[in-house]
């Protein structure tokens, strides 16, 4: 696959990309899946439907949903309306469902796509499944598709993501203000981008954290993702 440059004005050759069309992907922690609502939507429910996951959904533009129905119906819109595209985080040893994540303003034409509605289970928060996850996704839009332009877009407000975004290598870009209306409130949109001249160190970055050597025996890292991502 050839990357870009920060530098290239020229694109006259330019062509577009293919959508996102990542079915199934298995990594060392984790298995990422594109949804299917039949075959889902209970188990996705269990992981991060009910009462006592409402605060997952603070930043998300729909739910809590109050059923796995609901959440499959819910998914299933924004595929429809929006062009999201949808996928299932899975433990890969025992296939639990651990979250979803979703491609989102896809535009094969600009070579450009954005990951959202990221939500994953208390269980798989802050683990390394989690940052495998975020990886697996980022490596097809890049390496398989040869997209420009990966985004990353969240409420101001929002300093977890902020944080995780920066974490695994996406650059603050600046703040849109009073740029939606989410659940009733404004919301000032804060925006990320990974971009291809970018994705070399950023998936050398990934794939050392990542290795074996670099958990202790208890699984504790040995290195921080970012020292990773910018050590020789």
């Amino acid at each position: 696959m050839q990357y870009g440059s920060e530098t290239m004005t020229d694109l006259h050759n330019w062509k577009l990309c293919a959508p996102p069309a990542l079915s199934s992907v298995r990594g060392a922690f984790v298995q990422v899946d594109a949804f299917s609502p039949d075959r889902d939507r209970d188990a996705l429910f269990a992981a991060i439907g009910g009462a006592s996951n409402n605060a997952l959904w603070r930043y998300i533009p729909f739910g809590p949903c109050a059923s796995a129905v609901e959440l499959a119906d819910a998914i299933v819109y924004v595929a429809d309306v929006q062009n999201w595209r949808t996928h299932i985080i899975r433990a890969a040893e025992t296939e639990e469902v651990l979250g979803m994540a979703s491609y989102m303003r896809i535009r094969p034409e600009a070579g450009s796509v954005e990951i959202g509605c990221i939500v994953f289970s208390k269980q798989l928060q802050r683990t390394p499944a989690a940052s495998e996850a975020m990886y697996l996704m980022a490596r097809h839009i890049f390496d398989d598709l040869g997209y420009r332009r990966y985004e990353w877009k969240c409420n101001d407000d929002n300093a977890a993501s902020k944080s995780a975004a920066e974490r695994l290598g996406f650059k603050f870009e600046g703040v849109f203000r009073q740029d939606m209306v989410v659940k009733g409130e404004n919301r000032d949109t804060a925006w990320f981008s990974i971009i291809d001249s970018e994705w070399l160190q950023v998936k050398a970055g990934f794939e050392a954290w990542l290795s074996p050597d670099n958990f202790d025996s208890e699984g504790r890292q040995r290195r921080p993702l970012r020292q990773c991502r910018h050590s020789g």
